[in-house]
């Protein structure tokens, strides 16, 4: 029998924009409280409270989104997200495996990890999007600890806890302006022995622009110390017919960060890669007008998809 999860959250109105166009300004930024978990610090970084009130406003929207799938998570106890099953063949055997998925959302990958036996914990900077993964774990029995912090103070969130497995999955390390922090963080959180995996959107991708019909590259593809400045009142899924959510913070900032830089993040800290993949494909339409989706939901460039590597995979252990 099929479950229905009830979502009652308050009405505005609704938005279907898909995921392209931005244009930068200088934003104003305010001061900004979560109503979902504890004061927000005011001396946070500017990027933390307008990506986390951006990211407040998306959840009702992706838990909402067919491209999420919450109703198969509830119709079938089987079913994984595209996400991991993309992934699968690379992932290996996580039963038992204590781990931590890093700014989870709203934890669909999460719970996936977890129906592959894995003992997962989740941490987001967003108490909106975890309390829809709550709500979401819930209603599927699974048993999963939810954190709320930023990724740079995700090891004293945690209180010094150590893991098996440090997850990543799409679109994370983009909104961190320092991959190198995120690599002391990853080695953090890992015991000796540990392994980091992370699939996501590559940075040849973020670099892309679409103009005129074809891909151009107009934003930096190297870390730099000022972020990317996007003001649009949209996301990466198209709204439910129906759905009265908005995106009313509209602001958010964002780096990419160079393969290599990453890589040599993660050496510098000790860890040792295992593994990395360039794909063709991303699981979110940046240029839907470009592309097209397969079974899966894997969107690649419908003309000449061998030009762009869309997104990564990589594999690192921490020696012990």
């Amino acid at each position: 029998m099929s479950q229905q999860l009830e979502i009652d959250h308050p009405q505005t109105q609704p938005t279907s924009a898909p995921y392209g166009k931005h244009t930068r300004r200088n934003p104003e930024v305010r001061p900004c409280h979560s109503p979902y978990g504890e004061p927000v610090p005011t001396d946070e970084p500017d990027y933390v409270r307008l990506n986390r009130a951006n990211w407040d406003d998306r959840a009702p929207i992706h838990a909402a989104a067919p491209d999420y799938q919450v109703q198969a998570f509830l119709d079938h106890p089987r079913h994984l997200s595209g996400v991991v099953r993309f992934d699968l063949p690379r992932l290996g055997d996580v039963t038992g495996l204590e781990g931590i998925h890093l700014q989870c959302h709203i934890g669909t990958d999460t719970i996936s990890l977890a129906r592959l036996g894995a003992q997962m914990t989740g941490l987001d900077l967003s108490g909106a999007s975890l309390a829809e993964a709550r709500r979401l774990a819930a209603a599927v029995g699974a048993d999963i600890d939810y954190i709320e912090s930023d990724v740079y103070a995700a090891p004293a969130a945690l209180d010094g806890r150590a893991f098996d497995l440090v997850y990543v999955s799409l679109g994370a390390i983009c909104w961190l302006p320092s991959v190198d922090r995120w690599a002391e963080v990853v080695d953090a959180l890992l015991r000796p022995g540990g392994r980091l995996f992370i699939r996501d959107s590559h940075p040849m991708l973020d670099s892309l622009d679409a103009v005129s019909g074809d891909l151009v590259s107009r934003w930096p593809y190297f870390e730099q110390p000022d972020p990317v400045v996007w003001d649009e009142a949209a996301t990466y899924v198209g709204a439910t017919k129906g759905d009265a959510h908005t995106i009313t913070h509209s602001v958010t900032h964002s780096w990419n960060h160079g393969l290599g830089e990453t890589v040599s993040a993660l050496l510098r800290r000790g860890l040792r890669v295992t593994m990395l993949e360039e794909h063709d494909s991303v699981p979110f339409a940046p240029f839907p007008d470009l592309m097209t989706v397969d079974d899966l939901g894997e969107w690649r460039l419908t003309e000449h998809p061998n030009r762009v590597a869309m997104s990564f995979t990589l594999g690192a252990v921490k020696p012990g």
